[in-house]
Parts: C-alpha cells; structure tokens; sequence
C-alpha cells in the first residue's frame, strides 16, 4: 500500500441487499489504511462497524423493519426522496467540517450527491444492482414519468434540488445515470450489457470477503451426496406455505441434504414436522454454504444470483418482488436456472425442476463458463484499485 490515507465516505441506504454487497469493498479500504466512515441508520450500524469502518448515525424512515414497501412505482420513489430531504442536514452535520476525500453513494442515497456536489468532491456510486444502459430513458423513464403522482413528484424534486446546494438541478440528470458508478454484480446480469457506457460504469462482480472464517462459517455434513440451500433473502422471507412445499418436495430425497433459511418473520413451528436431512435457520452464511452446494432455490435477488452464479450452480429461481422476476427471467436465459413462480411452486414442480437442472449437460457447461467470467471481473480487488483511483491525484502517490 503505496497511497496516502485518504478519507473515504460512503453513504447508504439500510436495505440488507444493498449494504452487503459492498462490505467486503469497505473491509478492503480499511485494511489499505484509509479512513472510511459510513453514513446509515442504526440498524446497519453493527455491520458497518465490524466490516472496519467508522459508522457515521444518519436515521431513515425506509418501511425496511417490516418490508413494507408500495407497489405504486412512484409512491415507492417518492420515499427515497422524503429519506434524502430527511438525511441532507445531518449528513452536513457530521461531515461539512470534515469533508471525505471521496464519496462513494448507493443508488439510493441521493443526499450524498448533493452533498458531495455543494463541497465539490469527487463521487462514485456503487450499485448493488443493474444500472441504466442507452435507450434506458426512451425504454423505461419515460414511461415512469407519465404515471400518476409522477409530476408532482418531479416538482417536489425539483424544488429540492434548487434548495440542497447540489450543482445539478435537473431531475433526470441527478436521479439518471451517474458520471462514475462500479456495478458490484456480474456484467451476465445487466440487461442490455452491451449498451451500458464503459467510460462511466465498470461491472467488477460480486464483491465478497475472501478471509478464512468466512469460509469456515458453515461444514458439509460428512457422508451426504448433495446439498441443496433454499433462501428467499432478507426481505420477503415470511413464506411458511413455500417452505412446506419444499420440505415435501426436497424432504427426504435420497442423498440429499437441505439447508432452509426461513428469516426472522417465520416460526419454525409452522412448518410442521421437519424431515431428518433438512436444518432450518432464521439467517445462514449463504456464501459459504453455496462454496459447498450442489443446487439453489433462490428468490432472485441481485445478491442470491451473484453469488449463484460466482459458485456455478443450477438454480430454482421463486421470485418475490421488485426487479427479481427481471432477474429470474435472465437467469432462464443465461441457460443456467427455472423461474417458478411462488403460486406454482408445489412439491412436483420444484422436483421436477432440480432433476431437470442437474441432468443437463449444457447447463452445466454454461455454468461453468459464468462462473469464470464473473470471477475475471475482479471482485473486492479491482473495486478498492478504482476507488483509490478515483481520488483526485493531488490526495495520493502512484502506486
């Protein structure tokens, strides 16, 4: 490590699925001896504090305690922005006097642009998800801007930006596609890849932490054929009705062992008599548990499927919200998984699924290939070399 310490700033949002995915980044940052600190509410604080970082208070009012979030498109937006008015004033607070070196931004977390634009900091976003490509205006936002609320919207931001101090006061270039973003997933997932500018956005995969207790976290029961781990991530885990169906559907499969994370909002006890070769965990470590796997029932989230795809399994894909039907969808079209909707999720269909993933040669090859090609993206690595790159030339050396 040849570079000055710099002071890193990151700003989120406290949704699980867009913390985690850029930890590892942060953890790497920390250990090159920067100082980073973190910008997020409480409830992200013990994670943010363990990857290294100094956590920096800034609540949200986001519906992330019960997943409450609505349908209406708009509404939803109009919730990102209420957090950003909401955040503004105290992320001035804690950091007017002392100003980061460089700001790094979840695409939700719109204070932090406006912050970094009125002290005239460089800004980098990292996105845990897919980020727009040319015709994504014409193809998407242009629909969004003609639904209901959707001017109203738009003029509340517009007042918004006029007052924040942030140099950008058009609300589609603020809230468009930023001037510098890393994509942490893999270029495999981006719809219309090939139509992503490569000048502003660099896809480097999945980030994740390569240290040895994170592979220890979890041992392959001695003796079993196969292991196959069903998760529906952090945010649509209260399920019961899908977890007894695959418990009938994976209970007791010869050679098999399951590991069945339901979350927080599921008791155990709903789901009746749980078959010998199955365990069931509130929370896994699922990346360690899919290092050792042979299959994945996953509800299609950015994450689930990065790590997925990172470890070359066949996937069952039972979307449940938001853009994980898009990511199901690719999934299917990349030729390594079957989309199940949950309605018609049942004991034969979710079998018939696996056997017919696990007996296809091709399958398997192209599995094969997207895990390589996620893994040549660079990960936790070339994340961390941009990031310090990004930094104006004056605040460090070459390395």
């Amino acid at each position: 490590m040849s570079r000055r310490r710099a002071h890193i700033a990151m700003v989120g949002v406290p949704i699980v699925s867009h913390v985690l995915p850029g930890l590892a980044v942060i953890r790497e940052l920390v250990a090159r001896g920067h100082r980073v600190t973190y910008a997020n509410d409480a409830v992200m604080a013990d994670r943010i504090t363990a990857a290294g970082a100094a956590w920096v208070p800034c609540s949200s009012l986001l519906p992330v305690a019960d997943n409450d979030w609505p349908d209406d498109p708009i509404a939803a937006a109009s919730l990102f922005l209420d957090d950003a008015v909401r955040a503004l004033p105290r992320l001035r607070a804690a950091y007017d006097d002392d100003p980061a070196d460089l700001y790094l931004y979840d695409i939700g977390a719109y204070a932090a642009r406006a912050l970094a634009e009125a002290q005239g900091r460089p800004l980098l976003q990292l996105s845990p998800t897919f980020v727009g490509w040319d015709g994504y205006e014409e193809e998407v936002a242009a629909h969004l801007r003609k639904l209901p609320g959707a001017d109203a919207y738009r003029e509340r931001f517009a007042r918004w930006l006029a007052d924040c101090g942030a140099t950008t006061t058009d609300v589609d270039s603020f809230s468009g596609p930023p001037a510098r973003a890393l994509a942490l997933i893999p270029r495999a997932m981006q719809p219309h890849a090939d139509r992503v500018d490569a000048d502003t956005v660099t896809f480097v995969g999945p980030c994740f932490d390569n240290s040895p207790t994170q592979a220890s976290e979890w041992a392959r029961p001695a003796g079993v054929d196969h292991v196959l781990l069903i998760s529906l991530g952090s945010a649509y885990t209260r399920q019961p009705e899908f977890y007894r169906r695959c418990l009938a559907a994976f209970g007791d499969l010869p050679g098999w062992h399951v590991v069945l994370q339901i979350g927080a909002h599921t008791d155990p006890a709903e789901l009746g008599d749980i078959p010998s070769n199955v365990e069931v965990h509130s929370w896994v470590p699922q990346r360690a548990i899919l290092a050792q796997a042979d299959a994945f029932v996953t509800h299609a989230g950015m994450g689930g499927c990065g790590e997925g795809l990172t470890a070359g399994l066949p996937m069952i894909a039972v979307p449940q919200g938001a853009e994980q039907f898009m990511n199901a969808d690719r999934l299917v079209e990349l030729g390594v998984a079957r989309r199940i909707d949950t309605g018609d999720a049942t004991p034969q269909t979710l079998r018939a699924a696996l056997r017919d993933l696990l007996a296809d040669p091709e399958r398997a090859a192209r599995s094969r290939a997207l895990r390589a090609a996620a893994h040549a993206e660079g990960g936790t690595t070339r994340a961390a070399d941009l990031i310090e790159a990004a930094m104006p030339i004056a605040e460090h050396r070459a390395r």
